[in-house]
């Protein structure tokens, strides 16, 4: 039994903001992120646009590139990191603007790492039975968390210029806002009767010894969860050790890949594409490396959105697609790590 994707879709909010307009509202400089990143620009949510909006968004396009009706659809797994509400999650939403209700949607908590996860269960529903159409959701809108207020401003439509203040705080989280961007991106695979397309293998692992690695301090781990206090210590904000990720990106990746591609028999050479998610191009270049990978095995678009989180995949898949670049047969490999940590590979026959 297989599963083949049968329509791709991404969605994005319509301000976008340059690396020029992030030095407006703090001490940066536009060629040290694009250095440091790759990244050049990215999306961000506005006022009353929700996560399940983008996400809904890029599903009726994905849905609609497969030729189906959102009636079609069996099951629904979507992921985000930053939901609507703290719960219930954004799945059930989604699927209500989809006009879907009673159809199961289920969210998965793996943030970056996600698509692994969500692969490895629509692959597991569709063994048992139990969906033959399932929609892949990825959705974020990180706008939420980002350390400065006049958002006109950032763009260069007016507003006031950051006090010192509030210059030097969003400073203080550079490392992190420069990083991030808002988006959805959805896939719609189906199960088939040639067992020789679909899920050849998985390889995934946890390990919460990390989770401080990048994590949002504010929580129900307060009593109570929310104050006043803490958004002024900006708890809200997540905290993220980057040297701490990118070594355990290009240590742990690399041996995901390898094992995977040794247990399903797979030679490294045999991989048509490596589709990684968009965290930052320097952690790509550098598991690329150390695969051995030639660069056009490895595309990348995290230059204009930047890290969309649980979405970079999905989009990137989206924009493959649209390109052409994905052919009946081709052997794709997909890795990616998240806070948790969570990180993996699959290996899937187009």
């Amino acid at each position: 039994m297989g599963l083949t994707i049968l329509g791709t879709g991404r969605h994005f909010p319509k301000d976008r903001a340059t690396n020029a307009d992030l030095a407006r509202v703090m001490d940066t400089e536009p060629d040290w992120i694009k250095q440091r990143t790759g990244i050049e620009a990215r999306h961000f949510a506005g006022p009353g646009e929700w996560t399940s909006d983008l996400g809904a968004e890029a599903a009726k396009k994905a849905i609609a590139r497969a030729g189906l009706q959102p009636s079609d659809i069996d099951y629904v797994i979507t992921a985000t990191m930053t939901p609507d509400h703290h719960f219930p999650g954004p799945a059930g939403m989604i699927g209500a603007k989809l006009g879907i209700p009673g159809v199961p949607c289920l969210d998965v908590r793996q943030q970056c790492a996600s698509w692994i996860f969500q692969l490895q269960l629509a692959h597991a529903l569709t063994l048992a039975g139990q969906a033959r159409n399932v929609l892949i959701v990825g959705a974020e809108a990180h706008a939420g968390f980002m350390p400065w207020e006049d958002w006109d401003y950032l763009y260069g439509r007016g507003g006031n210029p950051p006090s010192k203040e509030a210059y030097d705080r969003a400073t203080r989280h550079r490392g992190l806002a420069v990083l991030f961007g808002d988006g959805g991106g959805a896939v719609v695979l189906k199960k088939t009767d040639d067992d020789k397309r679909g899920v050849i293998g998985i390889d995934v692992h946890t390990d919460g010894r990390y989770v401080d690695f990048i994590y949002i301090r504010s929580g129900f781990n307060h009593r109570p969860y929310a104050t006043k206090e803490m958004l002024d210590d900006d708890l809200h904000i997540p905290d993220m050790r980057g040297k701490d990720l990118f070594k355990h990106a290009v240590t742990k990746l690399p041996q995901s890949v390898r094992a995977l591609c040794e247990k399903s028999n797979v030679k490294l050479d045999e991989v048509d594409l490596f589709v990684a998610h968009q965290a930052n191009d320097r952690i790509n270049g550098a598991v690329r490396d150390a695969l051995k990978v030639s660069a056009d095995k490895v595309p990348s678009n995290i230059a204009r959105y930047g890290n969309t989180s649980s979405a970079t995949i999905p989009i990137l898949l989206d924009e493959l697609n649209e390109q052409g670049r994905l052919k009946p047969g081709m052997l794709v490999c997909f890795l990616a790590l998240g806070a948790g940590l969570h990180w993996g590979s699959a290996l899937m026959r187009l």
